[in-house]
């Protein structure tokens, strides 16, 4: 039998999924995510409780697609705002520069350089702020972890899908929090 909810056995000694994540984050990552809490606690919510509410009223619940696809949608919200309340409790906002801004530490902007000589600009970011389409990738990631510490003209290798890659780091900024 197989559904949504089969999934295979898994060690949870060697799951990656299980390995501890940072609570770092940005104070922009921050405020971003209690921007979208605020707006789930005070417009979606009461917008799909007030539809959940009117399908309701209209009768026969066991065929009323409305009733059921927002009191779904509805549940799903819940869920998000109990897990961003408890997510942004747990967070540690990192406001302030590194004291060696010569070096690659959380939230700095990187341009690195690979073998062919092609450029790659990220940011090191907390695991709730990565976005691919930015290059912003998470402090816990390998790319990340190797090139914590480094400073320019340092080398970072990391293990790739195609064999490992190594990179020089060519230019590491910041931009300051409190301007």
């Amino acid at each position: 039998m197989k559904g949504r909810n089969m999934t295979r056995w898994r060690d949870p000694a060697k799951d990656p999924r299980q390995e501890p994540k940072s609570n770092l984050i940005t104070a922009e990552g921050a405020e971003r995510l209690r921007g979208i809490l605020d707006h789930l606690s005070r417009v979606k919510r009461p917008a799909l409780s007030t539809k959940v509410g009117e399908a309701a009223a209209l009768g026969d619940r066991s065929e009323n697609a409305d009733y059921t696809y927002n009191k779904k949608e509805l549940n799903r919200v819940i869920a998000r705002i109990r897990y961003l309340t408890k997510r942004l409790d747990e967070l540690q906002v990192v406001d302030r520069l590194p004291a060696d801004t010569d070096r690659v530490f959380f939230g700095a902007f990187v341009t690195l350089e690979d073998e062919n000589g092609e450029e790659l600009r990220l940011r090191i970011v907390g695991h709730d702020e990565t976005d691919t389409s930015k290059h912003w990738i998470s402090v816990d990631a390998p790319l990340a972890k190797a090139l914590l510490g480094k400073g320019i003209d340092d080398e970072a290798t990391v293990a790739a899908p195609g064999g490992e890659t190594t990179y020089l780091i060519t230019e590491i900024d910041y931009h300051d929090p409190q301007a």
